[in-house]
């Protein structure tokens, strides 16, 4: 999947940029993508308008795997090429930063469209088979995630309906708890106020007998003072008579 690469035709160019486009297929080459991306932007400055200045800064960063920014290139490239066989290298290497970016669905559409452009390149083809199958891959893995995600939903919800009913079981059990121990209390109240009513009236009644039996004291009391008043009322009644006799 490596992205193809333009060397300059030297009749068309500056020599300042010749030399630094040859600079750069000479680093990329080798290998050394980096400084083959500074020499082929030392060529975009010598002149702005280099298309293949540009292009080839754009496979250079795709080798360094700055995907985003080479994709973005070579997106703007294709509105300048103009050139079917060249439109079709541009979407060719964009099908390949999406494969680096893993992003198949976009890859398979530019390796179509490259291919409708040059039916005849089997590079093209075969990242077109790599990229669906990639695709396949891939959905198969999102197809497994959401069902294990639906899973793992399931399972809490499962979970949490269980924890609901087991609360609500312990709420229930701690009101049931709670009314029988409420009852408990009220059936021990009534029993107090029984047992304290009950005293109440055997207080009241003892008193009342307590009260007959002072009475009956007193009364008593009173006849006891009294005969004996009365026998000494008789007995000096009875002294007087015998001296006058």
């Amino acid at each position: 999947m490596i992205a193809w690469i333009l060397t300059v035709p030297f009749l068309v160019y500056g020599q300042e940029e010749r030399k630094h486009i040859r600079e750069g297929y000479k680093n990329y080459m080798e290998g050394n993508f980096n400084e083959a991306e500074v020499e082929f932007r030392k060529a975009e400055e010598a002149a702005k308008d280099a298309y293949i200045a540009r292009y080839n800064t754009s496979a250079a960063l795709y080798q360094q795997n700055k995907l985003d920014e080479s994709g973005k290139k070579f997106t703007q490239l294709m509105a300048e090429a103009a050139d079917p066989a060249e439109q079709a290298k541009l979407l060719h290497n964009l099908g390949n930063v999406m494969v680096e970016g893993q992003k198949y669905q976009e890859a398979v559409e530019a390796y179509k469209k490259s291919l409708k452009l040059n039916p005849s390149d089997d590079d093209t083809r075969y990242n077109l088979a790599y990229a669906m199958e990639k695709l396949r891959d891939q959905q198969q893995q999102q197809d497994q995630q959401n069902k294990d995600q639906e899973n793992q939903d399931q399972q809490q919800n499962d979970q949490q309906q269980q924890e609901g009913e087991k609360d609500q079981e312990q709420q229930d059990q701690q009101k049931q708890e709670q009314e029988e121990q409420q009852q408990q209390q009220g059936e021990q109240q009534d029993q107090q106020d029984q047992q304290d009513q009950k005293e109440q009236q055997q207080m009241q009644e003892l008193s009342q007998e307590e009260a007959e039996r002072l009475l009956q004291a007193i009364l008593q009391k009173e006849k006891d003072v009294k005969e004996k008043v009365d026998e000494k009322k008789a007995n000096a009644a009875k002294i007087k008579t015998d001296k006058d006799w």
